[in-house]
């Protein structure tokens, strides 16, 4: 549904009871937009300040306030009214999950800090997004009518969002049964998993963005994403994160992670708005926690990928050693690096047969 604001009278017919209590008290003068707005989205109204609801919830003052800054929000004043029954539920299911055993106290606010830095831009994104389903409208839309976006459009967001989730924690929880069963090889350390790691960075990232508009560095942005999620996942691979012009994906299989690699050079090097990458390739016991990657392996990854010339995959020696005997590629040994923290790493040039 495009053009002028006819899709809106579409999606409107699904609005909340909330929704329609927002909009009549915002139209009434009873409230600012945002405050409508954010009752919309949480489904709750504001109704208690941090002092009550500590006191709601049991929670330790000093133990709130940590877990609110995990959480990624700015600090409020202690008789300002922000928090609802919602937020009051949320604490009280967390507080439940570490009774259970489920979510260690330890741990509660490194999950929340895990949790806030994806679903914050997940958050930012799907603003964008709406952003311009308004703006493809044609018309400026009333604060009533946003009002009637968010809502109408958001109960499909979060459903999809679920899906995703749901999705992704099955193949999850199919790894580690994998994993556990044998079938692939354990960490070397307690806590680990074998994994390949690789970089892919955009050459020349800065000095490409200082030439080109807005538009066009929206649209390079985007047929990156595009071509590195097409490639890894069509690989059997998994992105841990796209930070600016560089992502980073594991994959469990040497000759996986490879394939990836190749690939990557491959599609970009078709996209005409797309600058050359340089690659790097580890493999070893990689430590994972809370959707990231840490340790040695990640570490040389991102060395080699620095080092790597435009247009080239560099891997290690763990990455080189396993693919003695595969027909489909080459690997060619170059002189060591001296790089920090390595006296001496020492790179092999990917190619395929």
């Amino acid at each position: 549904m495009t053009g002028g604001t006819g899709w809106l009278s579409g999606i409107s017919r699904i609005v909340t009871t909330a929704l329609d209590s927002a909009v009549v008290r915002h139209a009434a003068g009873d409230g600012p937009l945002e405050v409508a707005l954010e009752e919309v989205v949480l489904g709750a109204s504001r109704r208690y300040t941090r002092a009550e609801l500590v006191g709601a919830t049991g929670l330790d003052p000093e133990e709130a306030g940590r877990l609110w800054r995990a959480l990624g929000f700015a600090e409020v004043e202690d008789d300002t009214v922000v928090f609802n029954d919602r937020d009051v539920a949320a604490i009280r299911l967390m507080g439940s999950l570490s009774d259970a055993g489920v979510l260690a106290p330890d741990v509660r606010e490194a999950v929340a800090r895990a949790t806030a830095q994806s679903m914050s831009r997940l958050a930012e994104w799907q603003v964008g997004m709406l952003k311009r389903l308004i703006e493809s409208g044609g018309e400026p839309l009333t604060p009533q009518q946003s009002l009637q976006v968010a809502g109408s459009v958001l109960p499909a967001l979060e459903e999809l969002q679920s899906y995703v989730w749901r999705r992704h924690l099955a193949a999850a929880i199919s790894r580690l049964l994998v994993t556990s069963g044998g079938s692939a090889a354990p960490g070397d350390e307690e806590g680990t998993e074998q994994l390949v790691v690789g970089f892919a960075d955009m050459v020349g990232f800065t000095r490409t963005t200082r030439k080109r508009s807005v538009a066009e560095l929206s649209e390079l942005i985007e047929r990156f994403g595009a071509s590195t999620t097409d490639v890894i996942s069509a690989g059997h691979g998994r992105i841990i994160k796209t930070v600016g012009d560089e992502v980073l994906f594991v994959a469990d299989a040497v000759t996986d992670g490879v394939a990836i690699a190749l690939a990557l050079q491959e599609r970009v090097g078709k996209e005409d708005v797309l600058p050359t990458l340089r690659i790097g390739l580890a493999a070893g016991p990689v430590l994972v926690r809370y959707g990231d990657v840490f340790g040695e392996v990640v570490n040389i990854a991102a060395r080699l990928t620095s080092h790597a010339r435009p247009d080239s995959v560099l891997v290690d020696r763990a990455v080189a050693d396993a693919l003695e005997g595969d027909e489909r590629f080459r690997v060619r040994p170059l002189r060591p690096l001296a790089v920090r923290g390595y006296r001496h790493l020492y790179p092999w040039v990917l190619t395929r047969a």
